[in-house]
């Protein structure tokens, strides 16, 4: 059996969820785009293709493995993209939240059935119809759960809308001794404004230190409210371009230790001169698809 733990985004990684590129599937049409920096790729010409987003898979899950973390795959199902597992399912303490994503996504969940199976049933949740909800958008740190969402009433319109004011509301009722603290989204069509998640305009590193973006937020003061927290001296600020490189989806393995695209010179000597040990790996063309290394994984037990 597997006894889940994780309370924060970089205790030491003990056991994860990597997704795969195998059989992703042909380069979807344009009107099957879940979001606008693959729809960008995808008119282009540029969407990645198979057999490179498997290598830079399997570079990650060397990495991973090099830090003696046990790693999970899902079950593979043709012509599937099952890339980002950390969509279909997130932990918080020891329960496992399956999230209640695009309909056409469901059948990602049952590709990790053989994980599940390993997991006490009471210790998996399932959030009612009306609870929208992705693992992106969810982040726990200490006695707070940060939850990235969007409330406005076009929420309906936005393809990029995924977690709703209904999904705060259930994490606060089974999670009491929690801190919720929620954080408004800029949903665009425009891939350089769009924060799909909260982990694409900020994520916690570290001890007490985060990669932060403004314009990720609808409401400037909740990215203040970050600012204050973890103090501005503490904070490495990411521009629109380095937003939409996916600068803020990086993967810690310990406090010590993050993994990140190789490209992103800026702030991987920002972690270095932090004194954090950076795993450099090339991860450029799954970013086309608007996630990275933090949306391709699903932990399930830190220490």
């Amino acid at each position: 059996m597997l006894h889940l733990n994780v309370t924060d985004e970089t205790s030491v990684l003990k056991a994860v969820v990597l997704g795969t590129a195998k059989s992703c599937g042909p380069t979807p049409m344009p009107e099957e785009a879940y979001d606008p920096k693959s729809l960008e790729h995808i008119l282009a010409g540029t969407y990645p293709i198979e057999k490179d987003m498997i290598v830079e898979m399997d570079g990650f899950a060397k990495v991973l493995k090099k830090h003696n973390v046990t790693v999970y795959r899902p079950e593979v199902i043709k012509d599937c993209n099952q890339i980002f597992s950390r969509d279909i399912a997130f932990v918080i303490e020891d329960k496992l939240i399956l999230a209640n994503i695009l309909p056409d996504r469901e059948k990602e969940i049952d590709a990790i059935l053989h994980v599940l199976d390993k997991i006490p049933e009471k210790n998996i949740l399932r959030p009612p119809e009306e609870v929208h909800v992705e693992g992106g958008d969810v982040m726990p740190w200490n006695d707070y759960i940060f939850i990235g969402t969007y409330t406005a009433d076009d929420y309906s319109d936005h393809i990029t809308a995924r977690t709703n004011k209904a999904a705060v509301d259930f994490m606060r009722e089974q999670f009491p001794n929690k801190k919720i603290k929620s954080f408004e989204l800029r949903k665009s069509k425009n891939a350089r404004e769009n924060a799909l998640h909260l982990d694409c305009c900020f994520q916690p590193v570290g001890k007490g230190k985060a990669i932060l973006h403004k314009n990720g937020f609808l409401i400037e003061e909740e990215y203040f409210w970050l600012v204050d927290y973890f103090g501005k001296e503490n904070i490495f600020d990411i521009t629109a371009e380095e937003m939409y490189q996916m600068f803020s989806n990086v993967f810690s393995i310990s406090p010590e230790v993050i993994v990140s695209e190789k490209s992103f010179v800026r702030l991987n000597d920002w972690l270095k001169d932090q004194g954090f040990i950076v795993e450099e790996i090339t991860y450029s063309e799954i970013a086309k698809q608007e996630g990275l290394l933090r949306c391709s994984t699903l932990p399930l037990i830190r220490k």
